[in-house]
């Protein structure tokens, strides 16, 4: 076993919830194989070309990362480990909420622009354990359209393309959800999507568990949009009010209404989620974007948010 290679504990975690063959269309390499040499991938930021013979074909590699990152793969392995945290009650769930910027690579622009095409489905296995469509289920991965519509953008400061990551993490440092857009796109507007795809499925009968306890973001997401929302779905939060806000706030008196709750203790908590972006961009692959397709890039950072579940 090489360094960074899954354990057998690791192995153990995911083999049941792995794509099986369905018989017709040949059989997968060895799934091990192939998923310590993606994590190679991820960890180092090497060019595919380049993988060690070890892993095999680097193009199966390749062509296996892509499918998994397109048809929520990596996405329904996340929510599997994650269940088996909750069920054991290992997940602090005073979540916190933010974005990195991630500097893309010269070679991460220049995708084609017509939009991938969706791999077909494949159901479970036949003993009745979930297959790869138990949990999420994903449509078309999005892309396509020039650099916008692969998560490609310009924030500020200039110096070349960017993208931004937003996510949610526990109080364990450890990511919920993640989420892929250009680098100028405000951190507010990601504020519900990151939330709604919160998703740690049961590990009995109900629905998966998608409301947190209590809820930490800094003033990029003190808006009434955010806190209505937060509101609505009596999630406990603590967000600080811009200077801003207070002041319009005041110069209206009484009809300016009372200040938002917050809890300065609560808030010390939210360096989890920046100690979460500090374990993420520790794979290289995901400090610098080396991926053309925004969902590649996504299942990239999701597999690495994977090995920290799994490790951690």
């Amino acid at each position: 076993m090489g360094r960074g290679d899954l354990g057998d504990a690791e192995w153990e975690r995911l083999r049941p919830f792995l794509p099986v063959s369905n018989g017709r269309c040949g059989r997968w390499r060895n799934h091990r194989q192939v998923i310590n040499g993606i994590l190679h991938r991820v960890r180092t930021g090497v060019q595919w070309r380049d993988l060690p013979e070890r892993f095999g074909p680097w193009k199966t590699v390749y062509e296996r990362h892509r499918l998994w990152s397109a048809d929520g793969t990596w996405e329904r392995l996340l929510q599997q480990v994650q269940a088996a945290a909750d069920a054991a009650g290992e997940i602090d769930w005073d979540i916190s909420v933010d974005s990195t910027i991630v500097r893309a690579h010269q070679h991460a622009a220049g995708a084609r622009t017509d939009p991938p095409l969706a791999p077909g489905k494949s159901g479970g296995r036949r003993d009745g354990t979930p297959g790869r469509d138990a949990v999420a289920e994903p449509g078309h991965p999005p892309g396509g359209g020039g650099a916008e519509g692969e998560g490609l953008g310009r924030s500020r400061g200039g110096g070349g393309f960017t993208s931004k990551l937003h996510l949610s993490a526990d109080g364990r440092c450890r990511p919920l959800s993640l989420i892929v857009t250009p680098g100028q796109r405000a951190d507010c507007t990601q504020f519900l999507p990151v939330l709604e795809k919160i998703r740690v499925p049961r590990a009995g009968p109900g629905r998966p568990r998608r409301k947190p306890d209590s809820l930490a973001a800094d003033k990029a997401y003190s808006n009434r949009p955010c806190r209505d929302y937060l509101r609505r779905r009596g999630i406990r939060h603590t967000i600080p009010e811009k200077s801003d806000s207070q002041g319009a706030r005041l110069r209206k008196g009484s009809r300016g209404g009372r200040p938002p709750a917050f809890d300065e203790d609560r808030y010390k908590k939210r360096n989890t989620v920046e100690r979460a972006i500090n374990r993420l961009k520790q794979s290289r692959a995901v400090a610098a974007r080396y991926d053309k397709r925004g969902y590649v890039f996504l299942g990239t950072a999701t597999a690495a948010a994977l090995v920290i579940w799994l490790r951690v």
